[in-house]
């Protein structure tokens, strides 16, 4: 269960980054849980305005999975709201949830010990360093 999860959120990862909004969505649940430092939302909806609106970047540093649950530490940008500009990329980790092999939850936090105590996992289930 966790290679399929983590094949699903690299591929995830990679749809993103790339700008393949409707790829991204078929990987992701039609009730997707969206959420980060703003709030959380549901639905695929959500997720084209916040890709289109934020145009974040998240590059992987290091995986942990249990369970179908996957914690990724991650370098993220986006575009500044104030001046359109792209953010040098900062500190960020993601919890996601793969039901099905599809996104069912993506939460951003601001650091790795967050996120992996808000997904109940710790230092012990990493599984995967990407290669910069």
């Amino acid at each position: 269960m966790d290679e399929q999860a983590i094949a699903t959120v690299a591929a995830w990862h990679d749809a993103l980054n790339a700008g393949a909004v409707e790829r991204l969505l078929a990987l992701s649940a039609g009730d997707i849980e969206v959420g980060g430092p703003r709030g959380t939302g549901r639905g695929t909806d959500l997720l084209r305005e916040w890709i289109g609106r934020a145009q974040i970047r998240l590059e992987p540093r290091r995986v942990f999975a249990r369970d179908g649950t996957v914690v990724v530490e991650q370098a993220a940008s986006w575009r500044a709201p104030d001046s359109g500009e792209q953010t040098p990329p900062q500190p960020a980790a993601s919890v996601f949830r793969v039901r099905d092999g599809r996104v069912s939850s993506v939460i951003r936090h601001g650091n790795l010990p967050a996120a992996l105590a808000a997904a109940g996992l710790d230092e012990s289930d990493q599984v995967a360093r990407p290669v910069p």
